[in-house]
């Protein structure tokens, strides 16, 4: 046998024996989560210790399995380094959270529970958090955000009460309010102030009411039992003129003055 040879025969054993030694390692730590768990050796039997880390067959670290004063962490890395997913134990809640490929590895998803709710969170490339899923005691809630951190859309559902959902413009004010409430379903449009201009309500009859920059309703149409009605109103909100439609009387026009007194009518 050359030295060439000789030198080829003991590189190949000792690979061996590195693989050997990597998977004696992992049966330990195996069989001490085991004996943990089940119960089946003895506390003399369990391998103990702060850290487990585990390599790659090129020495680097993929997995972490650590404990200490905040709690304990498990965390998974990829092929170049960069930690890829984490699942953390604390005094406060539980949190998984995965990271992208990038070079700082940027948190993009993380899910958690902790006291009072579960919740998950989407972020953007810039870690910004866009999508928000959480539940709260017997409220459901699903936000979405932009990329100023400006809430855009809100979904939230009530149990027994039922589902609200907002849309809010570039600056954070609620523009359109859609509430489906104990059966009566209610759609209401702001301006860029805030301020809600118009709203459509349907339950036991349809209404649709107009209000002007200061709040102030302005005017009313529903359309009940008996008919459709039309309601005018001045800018302190008094009633200054009707039109109705009644289907046994017939149509009805009447004027009031700012204390509400009748000024002109034409009877059905």
């Amino acid at each position: 046998m050359t030295i060439e040879e000789r030198v080829e025969k003991v590189e190949m054993e000792l690979a061996r024996a590195k693989r050997r030694n990597r998977l004696l390692l992992a049966a330990v730590v195996i069989a001490a989560a085991v004996a943990m768990t089940a119960g089946m050796v003895s506390r003399e039997n369990i391998v103990t210790a702060n850290a487990f880390i585990l390599e790659d067959e090129n020495g680097k670290p993929r997995a972490c399995l650590a404990v200490d004063e905040r709690g304990v962490v498990l965390a998974l890395s990829d092929e170049n380094g960069k930690t890829r997913a984490s699942l953390s134990v604390a005094k406060d809640g539980s949190r998984l959270a995965l990271y992208d490929e990038s070079g700082s590895g940027k948190i993009r998803a993380a899910l958690s529970v902790d006291k009072n709710w579960p919740g998950l969170v989407l972020y953007d490339e810039n870690e910004k958090p866009r999508v928000g899923l959480g539940v709260i005691k017997n409220k459901a809630g699903l936000v979405l955000r932009d990329e100023n951190d400006k809430d855009r859309i809100g979904l939230m559902i009530v149990d027994k009460d039922g589902p609200m959902l907002d849309l809010s413009d570039e600056n954070g004010k609620r523009r359109v309010l859609l509430v489906l409430l104990e059966g009566v379903s209610s759609l209401s449009l702001s301006d860029e102030n805030g301020k809600p201009r118009a709203t459509l309500t349907v339950g036991e009859n349809a209404v649709l009411g107009l209000s002007d920059e200061n709040g102030k309703r302005r005017a009313e149409l529903a359309v009940g039992e008996n008919g459709p009605v039309l309601g005018l109103f001045d800018e302190k909100g008094k009633d200054r003129a009707s039109l109705v439609v009644d289907k046994k009387d017939g149509p009805g026009l009447g004027l009031l003055d700012p204390n509400g007194k009748v000024i002109w009518q034409a009877p059905p």
